[in-house]
């Protein structure tokens, strides 16, 4: 089974100490889809992000606190929401190295826009306040209850994942995706002009969606698609990273033994 990673986000207790957590319909709809799901901590040390990398097979971004604009050279609004400074480092360090060797990338709700401010693109920090958009995107209603559409780019991967032009989402954002970061195309929007998913061009398989899938595909079997993708890309990877590392080996042995 391929291995695919959860970043998770950062919760201080009443004791004064720090949880790490990510909810666990993540969990559910990667090990249903058929991959053993890790869950990943903040890194205090960029060099421990290779060390992730040389098990995962694919990577998970769920959804979160707000990115901070500093990281697409925006001041902060009056409406920016809560912002973490370790997992924004942390999860920009492991995406970043990831599109670069070429693992599976889901971004979920804030994943999405990580992916993208990890990409070189920019956010909208406030929709209400900078683009009065017109449809209710932080919904009053169950989670797994869709309560507006999406228009899905027929070109895209997402489409020949997903089969359908227009799809009902559920919704819980209030920043989204303004420019599109390098190499990366708008695979979905609302109705009303909001960038509802993205993709890369160049990278085999790195998708966000700005909404929560995984509180979707129990009862909309349709999502369980693209849970199902990012593992049947995981398996891929998986094989050519066990070539590479199996290559290592055997050149590491051969470099032995031209020193004896």
């Amino acid at each position: 089974m391929p291995v695919i990673g959860l970043t998770c986000g950062s919760e201080m207790t009443s004791h004064g100490t720090i949880d790490h957590r990510v909810n666990e319909d993540y969990v559910r709809a990667v090990a249903a889809a058929g991959a053993v799901p890790v869950l990943l901590p903040p890194l205090h040390d960029p060099a421990q992000v290779d060390g992730f990398l040389s098990f995962l097979d694919g990577l998970v971004l769920p959804g979160g606190v707000d990115v901070d604009p500093a990281y697409y050279s925006e001041e902060p609004l009056h409406s920016l929401g809560q912002v973490d400074p370790d997992r924004d480092e942390s999860e920009l360090a492991l995406t970043r190295a990831a599109l670069a060797q070429g693992v599976p990338v889901l971004g979920i709700c804030r994943g999405i826009q990580l992916l993208n401010v990890a990409a070189g693109g920019s956010l909208y920090q406030d929709l209400e306040v900078q683009m009065k958009a017109s449809i209710k995107h932080e919904q009053q209603a169950p989670r797994w209850y869709p309560t507006h559409e999406v228009r899905l780019d027929v070109s895209s991967k997402l489409y020949e994942i997903l089969g359908q032009e227009v799809l009902r989402v559920n919704s819980f954002h209030h920043q989204a995706v303004k420019i599109p970061g390098e190499g990366f195309l708008v695979a979905a929007k609302a109705r009303d002009g909001v960038i509802e998913a993205i993709e890369s061009r160049d990278h085999p398989f790195a998708i966000g969606v700005q909404w929560h899938v995984e509180c979707l595909w129990e009862r909309e079997p349709l999502f369980a698609r693209l849970f199902a993708r990012l593992v049947a890309e995981a398996k891929n990877y998986q094989v050519r990273r066990m070539a590479r590392a199996e290559a290592a080996t055997e050149s590491a042995a051969a470099s032995r033994c031209e020193t004896r």
